[in-house]
């Protein structure tokens, strides 16, 4: 029987992303989602499971995935608060790694961000950074934490002002960004998604950080 994929964030625009590529490539029939609402898009084969946030260990539990996948991130807008921003990108995501290593997992994948390290200064990256040092506390056979620039991307769910802005910019600051300033350079979703399908085939052991770079020599 094939391994079992599970997903995490499949609204956003790196889980949604991905979770089309992996349905295009008929990788459907072992994809499974876990969402807190109803997912509208099409998805094939795979199966959705809309349960609250609590109850997503119980349902990691029953679905025993291979391979687990989070593309969870907020914002502190979206938020509203340090804490509620806190409690997804950092509890939710520990929990799930936490969940995903009890229920069997060998591959945990984890989308990130640039300069994420929890002795940070900036709130934003320690918090990013304190969720990396709970997945790799799980030692799963294999960790993947890519860590992109400026995403760049047609969002359907939200508007991020200040995101466009930077976007719109982007072209003239990439230009700017050279040598172990490339991995501040924007970056396409979809070259993260293909990454991180990539990824996915990858046996060797071991817990690995993926920057722009490393990112566009997969896709």
């Amino acid at each position: 029987m094939a391994d079992k994929i599970l997903i995490l964030g499949a609204t956003g625009l790196i889980g949604g992303l991905l979770t089309r590529k992996l349905v295009e490539r008929g990788r459907d029939q072992t994809l499974h989602l876990l969402l807190r609402r109803p997912y509208r898009e099409d998805v094939g084969k795979a199966k959705v499971h809309v349960q609250l946030q609590e109850n997503w260990p119980a349902t990691i539990a029953k679905i025993k995935p291979a391979i687990v996948i989070s593309c969870l991130g907020s914002t502190m807008k979206k938020a509203g608060s340090k804490e509620e921003f806190a409690a997804v990108d950092r509890d939710l995501v520990g929990a799930v790694a936490a969940a995903a290593k009890a229920a069997g997992a060998k591959q945990f994948i984890a989308v990130s961000s640039t300069m994420a390290d929890s002795s940070a200064s900036s709130f934003y990256l320690k918090i990013k950074g304190e969720a990396e040092d709970v997945m790799r506390a799980q030692q799963f056979d294999r960790l993947d934490i890519i860590r992109p620039g400026l995403l760049r991307g047609e969002r359907t769910n939200e508007t991020r002002v200040g995101e466009s802005l930077a976007i719109a910019a982007s072209p003239i600051m990439d230009l700017m960004l050279h040598g172990k300033f490339r991995r501040y350079r924007s970056i396409l979703a979809s070259d993260v998604a293909d990454a991180i399908v990539a990824l996915m085939t990858e046996s060797e052991p071991g817990a690995f950080v993926h920057e722009n770079d490393a990112i566009w020599g997969m896709v």
